[in-house]
């Protein structure tokens, strides 16, 4: 299993969207960048991932599952973009921040601290492990 990481605006598309949506989960559509639509490509059903608000909160707040390999994007007709679909696992008990993870040792490498831009990331197996015990999962 693969980890990653899913970030959204939670005004557009917040952690209760995806809650609402149940084990039939929804499709990440939208992604415009390569290196995200990369990921998603990569990415195999069972794969996790946190669900991060960005802008506002800043901060890591549930875990996803990818319950669709990578398919067509059904929000353009252009064939560059793909999407997974993903569901909503659990929430963490508490959210971790942004600024919590610029500071925890063994987060220096994040794609989040380095890259915050990207939309869809990849997070190591260690990476993954820290953030939930911080999230009050371990």
């Amino acid at each position: 299993m693969n980890f990653w990481l899913f970030k959204s605006e939670p005004d557009t598309w917040g952690w209760p969207d995806q809650l609402a949506r149940g084990a039939a989960g929804e499709e990440w559509h939208g992604v415009r960048n390569y290196q995200a639509r990369n990921n998603m490509r990569a990415m195999k059903i069972g794969d996790q991932g946190f669900f991060y608000h960005s802008n506002i909160g800043k901060e890591i707040v549930g875990i996803v599952e990818v319950c669709r390999e990578s398919q067509p994007d059904s929000t353009t007709d252009d064939p560059r973009w793909d999407c997974v679909c993903l569901r909503a696992v659990r929430p963490l008990l508490r959210p971790v921040s942004l600024e919590t993870c610029k500071v925890q040792p063994g987060l220096e490498e994040m794609v989040l601290i380095h890259n915050s831009r990207l939309s869809v990331q990849p997070v190591t197996p260690e990476q993954w492990k820290i953030i939930c015990d911080l999230g009050g999962l371990g």
